[in-house]
This record gives C-alpha cells, structure tokens and sequence, in this order.
C-alpha cells in the first residue's frame, strides 16, 4: 500500500492534509506510479514533463506536489498557473482543481475570454492561490491597461502547461514560450514549468522546450512510469490497451463501408444500448454524419468549434448524462474533456497522426473490466489505405515526435509590439533581455525590428521604442486584442436563430448562387436563412424540414507526412496492421494491393511511371517533402502542379538522361531547396503585415518543407518504369 508509512515512501513528502484528503475524500487506496514519482522533482522545484496516456492522472500528480509546497513553503497570492489550449478545458478542470485547494483553505479561479468582466475584478482585487487561464489570456493580463500584472501575476512560482504537445507542435507554442520568458521578468525569478501530455515521440526534446531560455541551466526530467517504451513489439503495444497484458479480438477494428451514409447504418445498428464517441476530421462531416444519424433515430449530438459555446456545452452535458447516444466531434473532444463514461470510440476515415488516434482511444476502457477500443469506418479507399498505414505505426510503437514549426518571424514581431504595450516603452538596445535571451527572440531579430521602425509600427524616440501609428491602425482595436492571438481564424458569420446563437458558418454559404431557399447545415440540423446581416456578420434562419450546406474554409497547410505516406506504402506492398480487418476492409485492401500497388509502389525504392504525357514520381513522402522535391529538381518538375503526398509530377518530355542528370546534380540531398510560396499564401501568417515581404515569405516556405523527408527520398533507388522511359 502506498499510505503505510514506509521509510522513503515518496507519498510521506506530500503535506498531511493533502495525504489525509487523499485517502479519506477521495478514497484511494494508493497513488499512481506517474503521480508517485512526479512527488520528488516536482516538490524540489524541478522542471518535468510528466506523460501518461488519457485518463493517467496527470492533474493530480502535478497538483498534489504543487499543492504541498505551496503549503510547506508558504507561498502567497497567485503562486501557480495552470494553463490549457481549450476554454472548455479549464471549465471542465475547475471544480476538480478547486476542490483540491480547498483542502488547503486555498482557492482556484478561472479566467478566460467567456468569464464576465465582474469575476475578473474579483480576481484583481483578490487573487486566487491558482489562476486556470489560457497562454492569451495571460497575453492579455500583461498588456492590458485593466490589469495591474505585477499585483496578479508577480508571486508566481510555478506554470503547469496541460496537454503541452498541443502547444510545442504550432505557433502557440512559440507564443506560450515568449509569454512565459516575460512573465520570468515579471516576478524576478525562474519559474517551474512542468508539462502535462499524453504520449509523444520525444519527450525529451519537448521537455528542453518547454524550460525556454533556461534550456540546460536548470535541472528537469521526464517523468513516464506508465507508458511503454517507444519501438516495443506490435503485441506488447496492443496490450496497452487492455492494461492486463491481454488482448479481447476487436479492441481495434478496421472496416470499409464506403459512404457517410452507409457509416450512418452502421453506428445506428450497432452498439444500441451504449455511449458512443465518433471523431470526424471535419467539421463539415461532422454535420453531414450527424444529421444521417438523426435521420435512423439515433439520439444524437454535436461538438466542433464552429458551434457557439453554449450550443457545444448543451450537447456535451446531455451526452455525459445520457445512456444510448452518440456525440459526433472533431479533435475538440479530443483532450481531456470530460463526457462521462464511454463505451465505444468510432473514427470515421482515420486521423492524421498516431498521436491523435492514442488521444482518442484513451477516452475508452476506464471502468474496471473494460478494454479501450476503437472502431475506424473508412468512406474511401484512400482513406482505408491511411487507416491502414496509421495503425501499422502505433502496432510498430512509433508516434509523431512534437516539433514547433520553423522561423516564427511573424510572432516575434507581435511580441516586439506586445512588450511595448506592457511596458509603454523599451530600449532600443535593451529589447532582447525581455526574453532572456530565448531565440529568436533575441538579437537575431534586429532585421524585423528595424522594419517596423521604418514601417511605422514602432515609434523611435531618445533611445526608447514606443507603440507607432500604424500599429495604433491596424491592430489598436478594443485595446490591442487582436494581438493576444497568434493564429488568424477565417472570417465567419454568426448564425441565430432569434435571439439563441447556434454557431458559425462560412460566408461563402451565404453568397454562393443557389435554387431556392438557402438553407444550412449547422448542429446537426436544418435552417432557413430568412435575412443577414451583412455589416455585423449575423445570419438569421428558421428551423427547414432537411437539408442543408455545411462548409468552412480550413486553415494551414494539408497534406500527410513522410512518416504516415510510408506506412500506406508498407500496407500496399504487403504489410497488415495488428488489429482485426473485417472481410470488406480485407477486400478493399486486396484490390489495392493486386490492382493498383504495382504502378505505383516497388519494394525496392520509389518508382517513375508515364500513363500518356502524364509522368509521375511515386515517392510516398508526404506534401511537404514532394514539394521540397519539387523546388530542388526544377529542370524536371512539372512547373504547372501542386505537389500531392505520394508522387510529383515530372514534365512530359522527361528521358532516363534528363533524369539521371537532374538526379546527379541534386546528389544525397546535400543541397535542396525550399518551396516556391504563392504570395496569397502569407496572408495565413497572422501579423505576416508586420513582416518585410521577403521574410514573411521565406516563414511560410520554411514551413511548407520537409528536408529530411526529401533527402531520404533522394537517398534512395528510383526504378523507371516502362514504357516510355
């Protein structure tokens, strides 16, 4: 037993009462290993990232420790932050958090964008012992005139960052790093930061991001006692997912049925009884499965970010309260929100990473007796195919290592303009110490600086840099919000329904050419625009009798990686994922292999086939590395193409000696280029205005490349097929 008392039990460094609570209000009989072994470098004052799958207990074992030193070393005002990417997130963690407090005569509080402006006085005026907020908002607490920053956040003492891999992997990321530096100067003090996160492919790595500017300067580990070890057995890792060393036939389950409305038979059919999850990676499918399901009777509901809050909060309450229903989501419900107790996940098509489909699989298999489980309905055959090759990675043990994207330049010019407003004025020389020195930002962004200077952005005056009037014009709206944000969400309008806002949608909706009344598809259900608004944004609609658009424009740059274009290509010459095929995914997957495999992958390398004048590289890299192939072969690319993730299109007129030249010439990859960029591509890089253009450009190209990917294709045999060639 963990509470006996044992010499060295890491449980006996807890406080007592947290102990006492732990046992007696919470009724455990022992402590997690992850919540065991975060106790000692947790309580020393260490940085660490602690990983356990879904459902480990990671809040506990990072609040327990917190919690005791807070008590043990009597910290005072708002002495731990706990941060989190979703607002519905830090909703749902509240209670759990400040019941934990509590036991501590401690107190928790929340705020973000959604909590009304009398509880944030409440909270300036008596701060809480642990603020739950998110990176912006803690953006917004620095730079707003409302806020006396040093008075709230000047005691702070530690920083947890849940579900950090949702952060390291994009430019939150980079945004949540400089915020984090600023706060350091702040208090006067470093600052622990501990990370929370389901598995990840380098944890080591992520960890040494995570301590920023201090990377190497202070002591941090990776605490992971409950996750297999990376590269284990496809047998060992399928028993993950029983807990006992076991596997039930059918934990995971791989099925072709060839349509969303044959998917909407199937969840109808099966399972009647149970509490289902489906993650769709749209939001349109989303909305298209959700009114098929609706159709067969099915008690269902909805969850994606283009539905309003209290829309996603009604239908996430009464599937947590429900039985026999279905919730339809994105990855929103991806992270640790709480929906209750569920019996089955079913993924439509597949998801774009191992590291998401073990997020989703982890909200399954938590009662006593239970497995986790997964059922993947694939629409198409391509989408079969990536299933296929997903599931092989996670049977190999092999998830994604979290990278944070390359050259954020755009945000270390809102930064520029986001420590000016907090402190009114900074040095012209001085500026980089506001970051401790973090790359890149530090003296290496003198270029961009300068820019803004000369730009107007920035005021220079004396020595001192203040906010300039083009920063006033075009960012100065309702106090500077627009730069606590570090991505640009695409305009939408807000749909209502008299005075109930149901959610958002795309304008395009409402302007594309239509016969007969435009009607929409939003919550599962059908609307009647009945009039808009153009100049607020608003569409107001009636309940229709069916049917319906469904369309949002998405963001970012698509396209599968070399990693996960690899495992579909291992899955067509032959390689089966450890997990149950029915006979129709079985079929499909035979087609592929005896019909279409031989044109398009060979055993020994890449392939280059003509059908016509249609020439094609079948390197099964992935988008980013077939277009940093592209650039970097120009004399034999199709000038005229958008580089798909298994082949680049090579000219027509191509010859075996064109090609071993322009082969010969690029070597080992010793020399690639990155892509060309289309100029309208920039306007996706929030604050890229504040970039010269040459820089803004150069950002976007860094980040459509994959260089590793493409020198491992360039590393390898290339067979031309004839004929032809």
């Amino acid at each position: 037993m963990a509470f006996d008392g044992d010499r060295g039990d890491p449980s006996d460094r807890l406080d007592p009462v947290v102990l006492h609570h732990i046992v007696n209000s919470l009724g455990w009989p022992d402590l997690r290993p992850l919540q065991r072994e975060a106790i000692g470098p947790l309580m020393d004052g260490e940085d660490a990232v602690l990983l356990a799958p879904t459902a480990g207990g990671k809040t506990e074992a990072a609040c327990f420790p917190l919690l005791s030193a807070m008590a043990q070393k009597r910290w005072t005002g708002t002495s731990v932050l706990y941060l989190c990417p979703l607002k519905a997130l830090l909703n749902n963690l509240l209670p759990r958090i400040d019941s934990y407090a509590q036991w501590l005569g401690r107190r928790a509080e929340l705020w973000h964008g959604d909590v009304p402006e009398s509880q944030r006085r409440r909270i300036r005026t008596a701060p809480p012992d642990i603020l739950l907020t998110t990176p912006e908002s803690l953006e917004a607490m620095l730079i707003g005139v409302k806020t006396d920053h040093a008075h709230l956040l000047g005691y702070v003492r530690a920083v947890v960052v849940d579900e950090i891999h949702a952060f390291a992997g994009d430019d939150r990321g980079w945004h949540l790093l400089a915020v984090l530096e600023r706060l350091e100067r702040v208090t006067g003090r470093a600052i622990q930061r501990v990370g929370l996160s389901a598995t990840v492919g380098n944890p080591g790595q992520l960890l040494e991001w995570l301590q920023g500017a201090r990377a190497g300067k202070r002591t941090g580990q990776v605490v992971a006692p409950e996750l297999p070890p990376a590269g284990m057995a496809a047998s060992a890792r399928a028993s993950e997912i029983s807990g006992d060393g076991s596997r039930a036939a059918g934990d995971v389950e791989l099925d072709y049925v060839g349509s969303l409305d044959n998917a909407a038979k199937l969840i109808a059919a099966l399972h009647r009884g149970e509490k289902r999850l489906v993650f769709c990676d749209s939001r349109r499918q989303v909305e298209q499965l959700g009114a098929a399901l609706r159709a067969h009777e099915v008690n269902v509901f909805l969850s994606h970010a283009s539905l309003s809050t209290e829309e996603r909060a009604r239908s996430e309450q009464a599937f947590a309260e429900a039985r026999d229903c279905v919730i339809v989501s994105t990855s929103t419900l991806e992270l640790g929100i709480d929906v209750g107790d569920l019996d089955r996940v079913i993924q439509i098509d597949a998801p774009a990473t191992v590291a998401s489909f073990l997020q989703r699989i982890g909200r399954t298999g938590r009662r006593a007796g239970t497995a986790r489980n997964c059922l993947f309905l694939a629409t198409r055959g391509e989408t079969l195919l990536q299933a296929a090759g997903l599931l092989l990675l996670w049977g190999r043990g092999w998830v994604e290592p979290v990278t944070a994207p390359p050259e954020p330049r755009h945000l270390v010019a809102q930064q520029l303009l986001a420590v000016t407003l907090q402190q009114h004025q900074i040095g012209d020389h001085l500026w980089p110490e506001e970051w401790n020195g973090l790359a890149p930002f530090d003296r290496s962004a003198a270029p961009i600086l300068r820019h803004m200077v000369d730009e107007g952005f920035l005021d220079e005056d004396g020595g001192m840099l203040f906010i300039g009037p083009e920063a006033e014009r075009r960012f100065g709206h309702r106090h500077f919000i627009e730069l606590t944000a570090s991505f640009t969400a695409p305009p939408q309008f807000t749909v209502l329904a008299g005075r109930q806002e149901i959610g958002r949608t795309d304008p395009t909706v409402l302007t594309e050419e239509r016969a007969g009344p435009r009607v929409l598809l939003l919550g599962g259900r059908s609307w009647r625009v009945t009039f808009i608004d153009w100049a607020r944004r608003r569409a107001f609609v009636e309940p229709a009798d069916g049917g319906g658009v469904a369309k949002w424009t998405s963001g970012g740059i698509a396209g599968l990686s070399y990693a996960l274009t690899r495992g579909m290509r291992d899955v067509l010459l032959g390689a089966d994922p450890p997990v149950s095929l029915t006979r129709r995914a079985h079929a499909r997957l035979g087609e592929w292999r005896e019909e279409d495999a031989p044109g398009i992958v060979h055993p020994g390398g890449t392939l280059i086939t003509r059908v016509g004048e249609d020439v094609r590289w079948w390197t099964w890299a992935g988008y980013r590395a077939n277009a940093t192939l592209a650039a970097t072969l120009p004399s034999v690319a199709d000038p005229v193409q958008r580089p798909t993730d298994f082949f680049v299109r090579l000219r027509e007129d191509l010859t075996r000696a064109v090609w071993r030249q322009a082969r010969d010439s690029a070597g080992d990859g010793d020399i690639l280029v990155l892509p060309d960029v289309d100029r309208r591509a920039v306007h996706g890089l929030k604050f890229s205005a504040v970039l010269p253009a040459r820089l803004a450009m150069a950002t976007v190209a860094a980040r459509l490349a994959d260089l590793n990917g493409a020198r491992a294709v360039l590393a390898e045999p290339v067979r031309l097929q004839e004929p032809g060639l």
